[in-house]
């Protein structure tokens, strides 16, 4: 199964509250939100999802007030209070670990320079508290199948 997340503002007692509107994906400029049948199994049925490999989340903040259910918090504005996850470098496939200059994840982090930073080795280091989740790391990897994955953060 594909790694996904879900829109931003989402929270554990989200498939309890979604009610399967489809409004957030309907205002999602990027195409980002796709809508999920049997392939994530039936609790998330007709659920929103977002599988960042393919398209990330650009942090619009488009679909959190359209959400009617409350399952999206309809007051998140501010993009660096989104918590999707949580960035995960696979230091044995990405590119700055293995010695060859890489900054694809630092340079086009949406929380610049914060929740992704280059350390004095010049490799990538994922700030846990900064790092909203929103795949876009993930999406601009240059590693077949991407060194960086976002995660759930179960935290």
């Amino acid at each position: 199964m594909k790694n996904f997340l879900r829109p931003p503002g989402a929270d554990r007692d989200f498939t309890k509250r979604c009610i399967r509107c489809g409004k957030c994906q309907q205002v999602c400029p990027y195409k980002t939100i796709k809508i999920a049948f049997l392939e994530f199994g039936f609790i998330n049925l007709y659920t929103p999802y977002i599988i960042p490999r393919e398209i990330p989340c650009y942090l619009c903040m488009k679909c959190p007030p359209v959400c009617p259910s409350g399952a999206l918090k309809r007051d998140l504005t501010d993009k660096t209070k989104v918590k999707m996850g949580i960035a995960k470098i696979d230091e044995k496939r990405c590119l700055a670990y293995l010695g060859t200059l890489c900054r694809s994840c630092y340079q086009n982090c949406p929380i610049f320079n914060e929740a992704i930073i280059i350390d004095d080795e010049l490799k990538p280091k994922v700030i846990k508290e900064k790092c909203v989740g929103c795949g876009i790391c993930e999406n601009v990897c240059p590693v077949e199948g991407s060194a960086i994955i976002i995660r759930e953060d179960k935290a």
